[in-house]
């Protein structure tokens, strides 16, 4: 009497037969790394750091340039227009106080947008960096505009012969303007580096003796049937 033998099971055999011991097993979603961003919300974040770090830094920087800079004292001979003080170091004084302004102002935009987009991505940096500078150029239009008249002529007639008026504020040295986008930045890919979102780390997968294929449930192994 013949005892009947059990069918072979193919899927096994296909499964082993065109196992590669050297091959390395396909990439776990969290070794193949993360997820592209869509391009919407690369834009949206854009947008909102831009608006964040733009309107409230023009306006702070602005307002404590034209408070704290000190002023180039003018005198009229009745000819020309003349420095009270030929040693005097206002007008630096005035480049300064912008780039210390704009270097606090811009720290501080750097933070608030980390705390509102903690991811970090590459549309929010550009949109910091980008409103950052458009809020250094509004804030020196900004104190310029609220400052003394940039009509020196008209503003001796007014003072009088011999008399001391301040000189129009405005900037020397134009590259203080980069100090609050460059600060802005800074802070922020730092305040990413230290406390951003970490990716999690691959588990490796065991050792496998030697020909034995991985089972269906382990990385690298076969689809399930």
């Amino acid at each position: 009497m013949t005892v009947p033998q059990p069918a072979p099971d193919h899927r096994a055999a296909d499964s082993t037969a065109g196992h590669d011991p050297w091959a390395a097993p396909p990439l776990t979603p969290a070794e193949e790394g993360p997820t592209p961003r869509p391009w919407g919300r690369e834009i949206r974040d854009g947008l909102l750091a831009l608006a964040v770090a733009a309107a409230p830094t023009a306006l702070a920087v602005g307002l404590l340039w034209l408070w704290l800079a000190p002023r180039v004292p003018l005198v009229s001979d009745g000819q020309a227009v003349l420095l009270a003080n030929s040693e005097g170091q206002q007008a630096i004084g005035a480049d300064g106080t912008f780039l210390l302004l704009g270097l606090g102002a811009g720290a501080l935009a750097g933070v608030a947008v980390f705390l509102l987009r903690r991811a970090g991505g590459l549309g929010t940096v550009l949109g910091l960096a980008a409103g950052a500078l458009l809020g250094s150029w509004l804030a020196w239009r900004l104190g310029v505009w609220l400052g003394p008249t940039d009509d020196v002529a008209a503003h001796a007639r007014e003072a009088g012969e011999g008399e001391i008026f301040d000189g129009p504020l405005d900037l020397g040295a134009r590259g203080v303007l980069l100090g609050l986008p460059f600060a802005a930045v800074a802070a922020h890919l730092i305040c990413v580096a230290l406390f951003g979102p970490r990716e999690p780390r691959p588990v490796p997968p065991a050792a496998l003796p030697w020909g034995q294929a991985p089972a269906a449930n382990e990385p690298g192994g076969p689809p399930p049937a």
